[in-house]
C-alpha cells in the first residue's frame, strides 16, 4: 500500500511503496508549520487524501474554489499577485483529533491542499500559504499513483 511523507524541514514529498520510493521537490508555508485555522502554515501530523479533484484536466488548468476555470496558466500572467492552484488537487484531511481534524485545527476545513504551482517556482524552500506546491510534471505523476484515502504523514 502507498503513502506519503511530507519532510517540512527537507522541503520534499517521498511517496512510499512496498519495494520503491519516489522523492519529489515541495514548498510548505513561508511561514512554517502549524494547525490553528487562518494561520496561513502547513499542518503536521497523520493525514489522508480525502479528494482527488482535476482528473482529465490539461497540466497548468487554472482551479479557483476547486473547480477548473476553463483558462491554462501562462507566463504572462501576474503569478506573483495570487497563490495559484493549477493541474491537480489532492484535498488533505487531518486523522488526529484535536492536533488536525475538527475545532479551530481542521485541516479539510482550511482547505489544505497537495496541488501544483506555475513551474517556473523555485521549491524546494518554504513559499506557501499552508498548501504544498509542486511542480505541474510532478503533481501529474503523483495525482495518478495514489487514491482517496492513501495516508499522508506531515513532519
Amino acid at each position: 500500500m502507498k503513502r506519503i511523507a511530507i519532510s517540512i524541514s527537507n522541503q520534499s514529498l517521498e511517496l512510499l511503496d512496498q519495494n520503491s520510493t519516489k522523492i519529489y521537490k515541495v514548498s510548505t508555508s513561508k511561514i512554517g508549520p502549524g494547525e490553528e485555522k487562518d494561520s496561513l502554515r502547513t499542518p503536521r501530523g497523520k493525514h489522508i487524501i480525502r479528494a482527488k479533484i482535476g482528473d482529465g484536466e490539461p497540466s497548468g488548468m487554472i482551479f479557483k474554489a476547486r473547480r477548473p476555470t476553463g483558462e491554462i496558466y501562462r507566463d504572462e500572467i501576474d503569478s506573483e499577485s495570487e497563490d495559484w492552484i493549477l493541474t491537480r488537487i489532492l484535498w488533505l484531511s487531518g486523522k488526529e483529533l484535536g492536533k488536525n481534524r475538527l475545532g479551530n485545527v481542521d485541516t479539510m476545513q482550511r482547505y489544505i491542499y497537495i496541488h501544483g504551482v506555475p513551474d517556473h517556482y523555485e521549491l524546494g524552500s518554504p513559499r506557501s500559504i499552508g498548501c504544498i506546491n509542486m511542480y505541474n510534471s510532478d503533481i501529474l505523476d503523483l495525482f495518478d499513483q495514489v487514491e482517496v484515502g492513501t495516508e499522508v504523514y506531515i513532519s
